[in-house]
């Protein structure tokens, strides 16, 4: 008969939730399991449903004016709004996916319940559900609101973004005025060949933005190596000095630093103004505003950044144990070959970690770029973007110049699988390799 009992309690668990807890003893827990489940129905009931619905065609009623025969004048006629409508089903689709999680808890407990039912054994009290959370999952009860706050303020918006990519949605499909409607994978299709214009904005803005990320990483991780090693060279005097010197440097915000060099490198700044006024150039050397643009950033980004590189070089060359130079030299190794065997397979060794998260960043440098030379130099041959414009900050000029989010969204998806792809094969090459040989 106790059985039949339980059996019968764990069926009507898969219909009402926390059926199989409550017919166990655990009266707290299944209470809970069915507020659950009557929350989420009625929500549903009264506005999920319409969410998923709205979701699935973005609206049908555009904002218009209708002829209103008793006022015998056009009528303002509010629409639907396309932007609440995927906000609102993404929304709907999160509840149900997390109503779907509580379902298969629900129905894993009851099951637990029935089991330790009829092997006799005692079941937790909802006090002692509650001191064991707070005893041993303490740290799960620390993490539930930073774990909130993720999801509301980063996971919500990505989802939101990443859904934006396949519509229309752009200045021409302003909601409620004009209704945007989902388009599949055309943005991408444009994006790599099915619009020439935009495909070869795409292509050669994607070589652009790869030769910026090598240059910018290698010049600063060698220029910061050079200068950190003859800083710590015998016989240089006052070495505190000359690393304060650039220590000093990186007080200053960058984003300072690059006005300024802005300021002084315009076509009327103070280095043409001043090469003029010696004789030296008749014409101002347009450092910001022609192909030398692409060159200037680079050195730019040299001076700003090269200090960090220094920093980090310097703690690493102090730490090579000396020994290892000594017996290079008793051996006949010159300093070209100490370099080539011990310092760079060692420096390598311990900033694989950092040159991989630094082109990750310097792929999405925008500070540098568009603080500079905005994307500058403008031209025809772009799709509403300029020669030394990255990825990124095309991004940037669709969202606030020309409000083209559709295509803005898809360029964010198109760089997070760049970086991510790159990210994860380089880590577990490096992995790998640490893994087998190891600096000896």
């Amino acid at each position: 008969m106790k059985k039949a009992k339980d059996n019968l309690s764990c069926a009507a668990n898969f219909v009402v939730m926390g059926s199989a807890c409550a017919a166990h003893g655990q009266i707290a827990k299944g209470l809970l399991f069915f507020a659950a489940q009557v929350i989420y129905v009625c929500y549903m009931a009264l506005a999920g449903i319409n969410s998923l619905i709205g979701f699935a065609t973005l609206g049908t009623n555009s904002q218009g004016f209708v002829y209103d025969e008793a006022l015998k004048r056009p009528v303002l006629v509010a629409g639907d709004n396309s932007m609440l409508f995927l906000l609102f089903g993404i929304v709907a689709i999160a509840a149900t996916v997390f109503f779907i999680y509580l379902y298969a808890i629900n129905i894993r407990l009851g099951f637990r319940a029935r089991k330790s039912a009829l092997e006799g054994k005692p079941l937790p009290t909802f006090r002692d559900d509650l001191k064991t959370l707070w005893n041993d999952k303490y740290h799960k009860i620390l993490l539930t609101f930073p774990f909130l706050g993720l999801l509301l303020f980063t996971v919500l918006p990505l989802i939101f973004m990443i859904c934006m990519a396949f519509t229309n949605f752009d200045r021409t499909h302003q909601p409620p005025g004009n209704l945007f409607t989902w388009v599949g994978f055309d943005n991408f299709k444009e994006i790599f060949w099915s619009n020439p214009l935009k495909s070869q904005t795409f292509f050669k803005i994607l070589g652009w933005t790869m030769i910026w990320a090598a240059a910018a990483t290698f010049t600063c991780y060698f220029g910061g190596m050079a200068l950190a090693m003859l800083i710590n060279k015998k016989g240089v005097r006052l070495k505190k000095m000359w690393r304060a010197f650039f220590v000093v440097t990186i007080a200053v915000p960058q984003f300072v630093s690059l006005l300024l060099m802005r300021q002084l490198l315009n076509d009327n700044g103070t280095l043409n103004l001043l090469l003029q006024n010696w004789g030296i150039i008749k014409e101002p050397i347009r450092f910001l505003t022609s192909d030398l643009a692409r060159v200037t950033v680079i050195v730019v980004n040299f001076w700003v950044g090269v200090p960090y590189t220094l920093l980090i070089t310097t703690g690493i060359l102090m730490n090579i144990p000396a020994d290892i130079y000594e017996s290079a030299r008793i051996d006949g190794a010159g300093p070209f070959l100490t370099f080539r065997k011990i310092t760079m397979p060692y420096m390598l060794y311990v900033t694989a970690p950092y040159l991989i998260t630094q082109t990750a960043g310097n792929i999405n440098n925008f500070n540098v770029i568009y603080l500079l030379t905005s994307g500058n130099p403008t031209t025809l041959d772009y799709y509403q973007a300029g020669k030394t414009d990255l990825l990124i900050t095309w991004l940037y000029k669709q969202t606030v110049s020309w409000q083209d989010y559709k295509l803005a969204s898809a360029i964010g998806i198109i760089i997070f699988i760049l970086i991510a792809g790159m990210s994860l094969l380089s880590f577990n090459l490096f992995a790998s390799r640490s893994k087998e040989e190891g600096f000896q």
